[in-house]
């Protein structure tokens, strides 16, 4: 939970969040930047001026924080301005930064293969082959109740997915037998993958450190966590022609861009597309000489 607040500020920051329902774990992120800032201003926030926002943002870069990380701070800083201080004039002068977007590394199929037969029991097989044979997200792995599994339709409900979206993913024949192994083994209740304590789920933290020694037991070399088995699912289905449309869907992007980044790393899309310079060799092979 959300520790006590300590001034009348902080609990009309957390009421105004709470009224929009952000999660606790965005909540937490919003009163810790608001509180490096107070930190910065070594007074109240709500007296902060133009210049004081400038000088912060100046202070952020000189500290060489990342991108996501000063993002972040601004998101914040903007809610605290607009929403509980209603003082937008200096939430307009606070700037974003551009993050560069990477190619995400990809496993092929041979590789995939080999992490999922080197995965250190049923139940992480399981939990594999969900993020990769649905495309999920490591929290929405983890999060998975076993209630969300239709075996009729063959699907599986991804509930409260980012942006607190649900949605419904595919559910293939492979992968139900795998999850099907799983529950007849655990005869898990609630929760699909639980943590030690069965009255909570594992942890993300935890799926992901058992994906990264699973990677390494396997031989593979590439770094190698829960979301690069995501990314090999949009490859490979794009590799496969599926439209990117459906891949859209499938992963819960709400801007076909994001989706879009997987054409990049899609070595046989890549491949198999004609250069114009072929074309151009065989008309020039076909006209007669001058």
């Amino acid at each position: 939970m959300i520790d006590k607040p300590t001034s009348p500020l902080r609990q009309r920051m957390i009421e105004d969040m709470t009224a929009r329902r952000y999660t606790e774990k965005v909540q937490k992120s919003y009163l810790l930047h608001i509180s490096r800032f107070a930190v910065f201003l070594g007074r109240s926030p709500d007296t902060a001026t133009v210049e004081d926002v400038r000088l912060y943002q100046l202070h952020l870069a000189k500290q060489h924080f990342g991108a996501p990380t000063v993002n972040v701070a601004v998101v914040a800083l903007r809610f605290f301005f607009n929403v509980t201080l209603e003082r937008p004039e200096l939430a307009r002068h606070l700037t974003s930064l551009h993050k560069p977007r990477r190619a995400p590394v990809v496993l092929n199929q041979e590789e995939m293969a080999r992490l999922l037969e080197a995965a250190p029991g049923l139940k992480y097989k399981a939990a594999f082959g969900v993020a990769y044979g649905a495309g999920l997200r490591v929290s929405e792995v983890v999060a998975l109740k076993v209630s969300d599994i239709d075996s009729k339709r063959m699907t599986l409900r991804v509930e409260q997915g980012k942006g607190q979206r649900d949605r419904y993913v595919m559910l293939s024949p492979q992968l139900l037998e795998w999850l099907r192994d799983w529950w007849r083994a655990a005869r898990p209740q609630a929760w699909l993958f639980p943590g030690q304590n069965p009255v909570n789920p594992m942890s993300a933290r935890q799926l992901s450190r058992v994906v990264r020694e699973t990677a390494r037991t396997a031989g593979i070399a590439k770094r190698v966590s829960p979301h690069t088995l995501r990314h090999s699912f949009a490859t490979h289905l794009l590799e496969q022609n599926v439209d990117i449309r459906v891949i859209q869907v499938l992963l819960g992007h709400a801007k076909l861009e994001t989706t879009a980044l997987y054409t990049q790393v899609a070595v046989n899309t890549i491949r198999d597309v004609t250069s114009p310079l072929e074309k151009l060799t065989a008309n020039l092979a076909g006209r007669p000489p001058v």
